[in-house]
């Protein structure tokens, strides 16, 4: 199912929260429509079942590009989140994941689980290159950064969730996000979920988009800068269908040993919790590196007019 948003100006970023958010500035967006929930498991096999695609996480891995690792550990596998026995330091993300040979989009936990039973759950362990054929094979593309923004507002221009001010307008629980203030080792499941919900378990916003925050992470086709232009903030104009950065920026100054170009994802997951990661924000924005998919990023997809810049 398909939205069709008419586009217009909002008000992009935030500079209240974190500093790759900044500046706050006006951007107009073409009309597009957009899935009003994330790609499914079972929407993923159809597309899988009728090309024979496989995805990055099921490769095999080039001993060639890795002359340094065991070959033990040039096996095909993802990322995904165990959570800890107990308080940690949260500067160190590396203590709730772990690389699971054989984990996959079918096997999200490991190779010993699977989807039988989470059919209608976004689809997680995606590449970004996964997520680009799969939009390719349904006629339909990934969103720019301003366009997921865009969307995910749902027409309240500025305001800091999708739904309004307030985090849980009046206790109610809005999105699948991490339940209690013990990240990453107890959760109090006050949400009824644990890992990913089924798209759709939580209230649509107001363009009718379901799952705009939290459950998982998306893709975006935007390479990551680590803030917004400062000169996007002028007041004289609003730039029409930005797009991000460019390849060389995107790539991470804090491991020069990799140069693998990342791309903004936008919506928080199921793993975002205040006292840690307040990113279940439309303005929030995080870098994601093409090659890698984890067990906590899915994507959904849009539909340009025909003629326009990025149909």
């Amino acid at each position: 199912m398909r939205v069709d948003l008419p586009g217009g100006t909002f008000r992009m970023g935030s500079d209240d929260h974190y500093p790759e958010e900044a500046p706050t500035h006006q951007v107009r967006v073409g009309a597009f429509a957009i899935d009003a929930h994330q790609v499914t498991n079972a929407e993923f096999a159809e597309f899988v079942e009728a090309t024979g695609y496989v995805t990055v996480a099921e490769r095999p891995l080039d001993p060639a590009d890795y002359p340094d690792a065991p070959a033990d550990n040039l096996v095909p596998g993802s990322m995904v989140f165990v959570p800890t026995r107990g308080p940690v330091d949260l500067r160190h993300l590396s203590q709730w994941w772990r690389w699971k040979p054989g984990a996959c989009w079918k096997h999200p936990n490991g190779p010993k689980s699977d989807i039988d039973k989470r059919l209608d759950h976004p689809v997680v362990h995606v590449a970004h290159e996964d997520a680009a054929a799969y939009a390719a094979w349904a006629g339909a593309a990934l969103p720019t950064e301003a366009e997921w923004e865009y969307a995910a507002r749902g027409g309240l221009d500025g305001a800091p969730y999708t739904w309004g001010d307030e985090a849980r307008p009046g206790g109610r629980i809005m999105a699948n996000t991490w339940d209690g203030p013990d990240f990453p080792w107890r959760s109090t499941g006050e949400s009824g979920f644990q890992r990913t919900a089924p798209v759709g378990s939580f209230p649509a916003n107001g363009f009718g988009l379901h799952d705009m925050a939290g459950n998982v992470w998306e893709w975006t086709d935007d390479w990551w800068t680590s803030r917004h232009p400062d000169d996007a903030a002028s007041p004289c104009c609003a730039p029409e269908n930005p797009r991000g950065g460019d390849l060389e920026a995107s790539y991470d100054p804090a491991q020069p040993q990799f140069r693998v170009g990342r791309k903004v994802v936008k919506g928080g997951s199921h793993l975002c919790a205040d006292s840690y990661c307040l990113r279940y924000r439309p303005a929030a924005r995080r870098p994601q590196m093409i090659d890698t998919g984890m067990s906590h990023v899915g994507f959904r997809c849009v539909r340009r007019p025909e003629g326009t810049d990025d149909d």
